[in-house]
């Protein structure tokens, strides 16, 4: 495999405190489920490599704070990253809502950060949908309306984990393509804006 064929990605998780991004990153990193997870403060780090098409990418996934005190300390993680988890719990409300927040900043202010809504904590619903506090159909409308993918994840069994950050490292490969073909329209562009004033000098 190539220099070439390596990529590194900046992963951001956002979301409401007890929304599960510690978990979910505990269970896609360690295999492991945290029963009683401590609070992040400030932020916590881990690495993922993965082969995907022939390529290899090295994913730096930040799990940021979930307080809103830390707002401005999460801003500083979420900068310059390619793809960004806002996680919100399945059962409450409050933190579906707290997760349009973090979309609206995203937008604003890293456009090409690409954007996963994922909803945590699935196995609390299964077989008693009546704690849903946030209807597939709402996710649905609004991820289309931000231009976002949807997740269902659970923690504790796993399910769904996997399938979320393949769906992450591939969105940042894609990304990773395009910006590249863009800098070498930009070079082309350059070449032939100088052959142009070459022509024009000895005219």
């Amino acid at each position: 495999m190539s220099s070439t064929d390596q990529i590194t990605a900046k992963v951001v998780l956002l979301g409401k405190n007890n929304s599960g991004k510690t978990c979910l990153l505990e269970r896609y990193l360690h295999q492991r489920y945290l029963e009683y997870a401590e609070a992040t403060i400030g932020a916590a780090y881990g690495t993922k490599t993965l082969d995907i098409r022939d390529k290899r990418i090295t994913m730096g996934i930040w799990d940021t704070a979930g307080s809103e005190r830390y707002d401005a300390m999460s801003r500083v993680y979420y900068r310059g990253a390619k793809a960004a988890i806002i996680c919100y719990d399945l059962t409450e409300e409050s933190s579906f809502h707290r997760a349009k927040y973090w979309v609206n900043e995203l937008q604003t202010y890293e456009e090409f950060c690409n954007i996963y809504l994922c909803g945590t904590k699935m196995d609390m619903i299964q077989g008693n949908n009546s704690l849903r506090a946030i209807s597939s159909r709402t996710v649905k409308e609004y991820a289309e309306k931000v231009n976002a993918k949807s997740f269902q994840t659970s923690s504790k069994t796993g399910q769904g984990v996997e399938g979320l950050f393949f769906a992450v490292a591939e969105g940042c490969i894609d990304l990773d393509d395009t910006q590249e073909r863009g800098g070498d329209k930009i070079i082309s562009f350059d070449k032939e804006l100088k052959k142009s004033k070459k022509k024009c000098d000895s005219c």
